[in-house]
């Protein structure tokens, strides 16, 4: 009997549509573990990771309520990669040892994993299949400016600051292309969850999550 759930990682670049994704997942009582939720969580006010990263930036990157400056942050490590590399070093060891621990402690025969920046990180070699949300970049730039109200060239220096298509590709077991109606998306994740339930047969989970398998 195989110990722990199978564990599948869901990726894709901004503005491809993981949310939806991992939000369907959800609905078919497959628990999802957000590493942007876990961030959160490590950088609320008290936090070692907080901590850390007032001891690396300094005090202007707290708010005056103790909380970090998000925006200040956003804007020092877009202006400087050496930051950016910096607090992804903070960050990211942390994120990924919080996620394993959850991932083997969860219940059912599978457990989901949202990972943005899985094709920029080499801590994830434990995750069985990853799933990579896929659209041209065209798309991308197109559902970043109306979503974040950002010009061309704004929402462009937003995609080359991420891995490259061709990156996130080369590390998927399976490909949803997210470019039709959310129906298309439905049944594209049904279709994943009845493989992973199958998978998870296989090798001794008892295939038992909530919700439908259709």
């Amino acid at each position: 009997m195989r110990a722990g759930p199978f564990i599948v990682a869901v990726t894709g670049g901004i503005g491809s549509g993981k949310s939806e994704v991992t939000r369907r997942f959800s609905a078919h009582g497959v628990e999802v573990i957000d590493a942007d939720l876990i961030a959160r969580e490590l950088v609320a006010p008290g936090q070692p990771t907080l901590m850390e990263i007032q001891r690396h930036f300094g005090a202007a990157m707290i708010a005056g309520d103790g909380q970090l400056d998000r925006r200040k942050m956003r804007e020092a490590i877009f202006a400087d990669p050496a930051k950016k590399q910096l607090l992804e070093a903070l960050l990211h060891p942390v994120i990924a040892s919080v996620m394993q621990q959850r991932a083997i402690a969860a219940t059912g025969p599978y457990v989901v994993l949202a990972i943005p920046l899985l094709a920029e990180s080499h801590r994830y070699d434990w995750v069985d299949r990853v799933v990579v949300v896929d659209v041209p970049e065209t798309v991308q730039r197109d559902r970043i400016m109306r979503r974040d109200a950002l010009d061309g060239a704004q929402a462009e220096a937003v995609i080359q600051s991420q891995a490259t298509r061709a990156q996130r590709l080369a590390l998927a077991d399976d490909v949803i292309e997210n470019v039709g109606d959310l129906a298309l998306l439905d049944s594209a994740v049904n279709a994943l969850h009845r493989k992973y339930l199958e998978i998870s047969r296989r090798l001794g989970g008892d295939g038992s999550a909530s919700g439908t398998s259709s």
